[in-house]
């Protein structure tokens, strides 16, 4: 087996829960009352620009919620979505342990539109741990298209054999794979552990 010299971790859904996604989108249009169908419609439409840095969170909110009069306030709103972000605690504890080897190079590869990628980035004190952010937001492409890890393994300059990719989603591991990097489908942090034992990875 070759030897692992560089980790890309996703973050929603492994390091951190996921900033905006289904459940938290219901929550809001509990909390806010607005109409939901009305509202997952045009958010479908507006996402894919949203999350690749295409659109403003400001661009983003006007075409799915400020069309119109509301009886809250746009930074209500904006205060409501930041605080959908959590740690999971025992994950980023795995990743501090790789992190304090000082053997790899470890970088994030995530989905995430830009106001919410920067302010998890400081929330969380994610520099403390990666070294260079692939989010979607910044290189203009998604997972799960070959596009973002063809950057993260060009800018790097890393073999895909010397790569291993971490995701919760079975779907965003089929295209690093094709490329020849390794993966590892999380499910929780005992299980990351081990199998970044399996990969000889220090934890």
């Amino acid at each position: 087996m070759p030897q692992i010299t560089t980790l890309f971790w996703d973050i929603g859904g492994v390091i951190l829960t996921n900033g905006w996604d289904h459940e938290s989108r219901k929550e809001a249009a509990a909390t806010f009352h607005f109409d939901w169908d009305e509202f997952r419609d045009r958010h479908d439409l507006s996402f894919p620009a949203f999350d690749s840095g295409l659109i403003t969170l400001n661009e983003y909110l006007d075409r799915t919620l400020f069309y119109r009069t509301r009886p809250f306030s746009r930074e209500e709103f904006t205060a409501f979505m930041f605080a959908q972000s959590k740690e999971y605690t025992e994950t980023r504890a795995v990743l501090d342990k790789v992190t304090t080897a000082k053997k790899y190079l470890i970088a994030s590869l995530n989905n995430e539109p830009l106001e919410l990628n920067q302010y998890r980035i400081e929330a969380f004190d994610l520099r403390r741990n990666f070294l260079v952010f692939f989010s979607s937001c910044y290189v203009r492409a998604r997972k799960p298209e070959e596009t973002i890890f063809r950057v993260a393994l060009e800018v790097t300059q890393r073999l895909p054999e010397q790569c291993l990719f971490i995701d919760d989603r079975p779907l965003n591991l089929e295209s690093p794979r094709k490329l020849g990097m390794n993966t590892i489908h999380h499910q929780g942090a005992e299980q990351l552990r081990a199998e970044l034992g399996k990969y000889g990875v220090e934890v």
